[in-house]
């Protein structure tokens, strides 16, 4: 009680921005923390605190993306020609209830993430390679409880076995993602959540955690657990009963400040160890250079961004006459592949570097980070040309689209300063290029346009990628599949692009996938289904005092803004 009571009063005294003590890592953030909850964790801010509490059966080695290396397992065989995964689980590991860890926890947080199952849980893709498919059961009546039990279980020697109806090269990769961190069982149960039978388990299907009661409360094996969460502020503490070894930093605290100014006055101070910055312009002009504080640049990017031009338009308020009269557009607007190369030749990606990216950019040649397997970079890219630009305008719709010209309106994220300059400088050009093209821009608010390009209601916007686990089916599938996540945003669709999209899912062949994925780059060059945005070069920045904050130690598939887990930090 006296521990409690003394991090309590940290947490207030913190709160008022005390200087951080040295025992304490203070990060002060501009987003709250949606869920702890690893069965519906699927954003960032989430995840920074989730993978610290819980742990996942395999984590990535270092830095590397490819690599992978025992974390709760301690070692696994693969078998039955790629179809099944065995893993022995370590011994002697302790959850923060005090509960032994075991294989039936492992069973337990596996079955009931594929129970959960929604889209915006991210369980979807654990769906896929355990049961054949992304749905739940109440989406997919194929989907029953005996495939559910089948797919993940206990041997008679204590290791969980998975046994997947098809290969899946990306399978030890999505281990490795938060929300498959593995959950106390017990635990759970005792406060409500599933109890994990047969019996109960539809009551479950697709059932949102958000604010499930081991949310509110989480019992994780990681090496910190909660202490305090309200709406502003998380406390985490140390825990002793830490299999691994024992952390240097013994508290950590995040804190939600909405406001720039207010996080960066307390980093100068020292009130803060890190903090959310405003973007590479911003924090270069105001935090770079300054005393006390270390940055970190030249850092991996694995995001993905690019324009969506949607090719069946589901809103008539952006279409307005709906015609090619000059007055609108029609709903298959840029369905005319020539519609699309001349947008993707009237960006200019170099400025865009230069304005948004201060010089920090680098133009690749398809939707994936140039890092993961599978990249191609000898691919042709778009440069802006005019002149290309103009031709391939005249040819659309056989001419008819040059003599009358169109209205798009276009919609971007509120507040994205990026994604404002960027459709700015495209609608410069092109309405540059004829008096009668006309782009209308305007700003939308994040989660309706979210809902909205979901929907196909989204005329031409930008979006991102962000992976979820490091292989290159989580990036090609997803923009470029006609079944994959983000086609209801563009609708465009080439059988022989899914053709060899399914083929590099159902290979564990690494030449082979590599070549398949080249070909998918190179067929949308051609295609131009997106206009690819230049990939900004990563940064970081923390107090000087604060230790393991280096360009060796970052992953950028970990959620926490250092690229590393808090036990690797330390302070001095």
């Amino acid at each position: 009680m006296k521990k409690v009571a003394a991090l309590a009063t940290l947490l207030t005294l913190t709160t008022a921005l005390a200087a951080a003590p040295k025992d304490t890592l203070v990060y002060q953030s501009s987003s709250d923390i949606p869920t702890m909850d690893p069965g519906v964790t699927y954003d960032t801010a989430s995840g920074a605190v989730v993978e610290n509490i819980y742990e996942t059966l395999l984590t990535y080695s270092g830095s590397s993306l490819t690599k992978l290396e025992p974390l709760l397992a301690t070692k696994w065989a693969i078998s039955n020609g790629g179809k099944t995964y065995t893993f022995d689980l370590r011994k002697g590991v302790k959850f923060h209830s005090g509960n032994a860890f075991t294989c039936a926890d492992a069973e337990y947080t596996f079955e009931r993430n594929l129970v959960t199952n929604s889209a915006e849980s991210g369980n979807w893709f654990l769906a896929e390679s355990l049961l054949g498919a992304g749905a739940n059961a109440a989406d997919d009546k194929t989907i029953t409880w005996a495939r559910i039990d089948k797919a993940v279980e206990c041997n008679n020697a204590g290791q969980l076995v998975f046994t997947l109806p098809g290969v899946d090269p990306a399978f030890l990769a999505k281990l490795a993602f938060v929300g498959q961190s593995v959950v106390d069982s017990k635990y759970a149960a005792s406060i409500g959540e599933w109890n994990g039978k047969e019996a109960t388990w539809k009551d479950w299907i697709g059932k949102d955690l958000s604010n499930s009661k081991l949310s509110q409360a989480p019992s994780g094996t990681g090496a910190y657990k909660l202490v305090r969460k309200d709406a502003n502020t998380v406390l985490a503490t140390a825990f002793d009963g830490y299999w691994g070894k024992k952390p240097a930093i013994k508290n950590v605290i995040f804190q939600k400040v909405s406001e720039l100014a207010a996080r960066q006055q307390a980093f100068l101070r020292g009130d803060a160890d890190l903090i959310d910055g405003g973007g590479r312009a911003v924090d270069e002009e105001q935090i770079k250079g300054k005393s006390g504080v270390n940055w970190v640049d030249n850092l991996p990017n694995t995001t993905a961004s690019a324009f969506f031009m949607n090719e069946n338009i589901k809103n008539t308020a952006l279409l307005g006459s709906g015609k090619l009269d000059g007055k609108g557009i029609p709903a298959t607007f840029f369905k005319d592949a020539n519609v699309r190369r001349a947008f993707s030749y009237a960006f200019n990606y170099e400025q865009y570097i230069q304005d948004v990216q201060k010089g920090k950019g680098k133009q690749r040649t398809m939707l994936l980070p140039d890092l993961f397997p599978g990249y191609d970079g000898k691919i042709n890219t778009y440069t802006f040309d005019k002149a290309k630009a103009e031709a391939f305008f005249k040819r659309a719709y056989g001419g008819q689209l040059w003599k009358n010209g169109f209205t798009l309106t276009s919609n971007y994220r509120a507040g994205s300063v990026g994604a404002q300059t960027a459709m700015e400088i495209l609608k410069r050009n092109v309405e540059s290029l004829n008096p009668k093209f006309k782009i209308n821009i305007q700003a939308k608010q994040w989660s309706e346009m979210l809902k909205d390009s979901k929907d196909g209601k989204e005329a031409m916007t930008i979006l991102a990628w962000a992976p979820d686990y490091a292989d290159p089916d989580n990036f090609m599938y997803t923009f470029y599949s006609s079944n994959g996540y983000y086609f209801p945003r563009s609708a465009w669709k080439d059988s022989q692009v899914d053709k060899w999209l399914d083929q590099a899912r159902n290979t564990v062949n690494t030449a082979e996938r590599n070549r398949l994925y080249s070909l998918v780059g190179k067929k949308a060059y051609e295609q131009a289904p997106y206009i690819l945005i230049p990939a900004p070069v990563n940064y970081n920045f923390a107090r000087d005092t604060l230790t393991g904050v280096s360009a060796s130690n970052y992953n950028p598939m970990i959620s926490f803004i250092t690229g590393t887990f808090w036990k690797e930090l330390g302070k001095k």
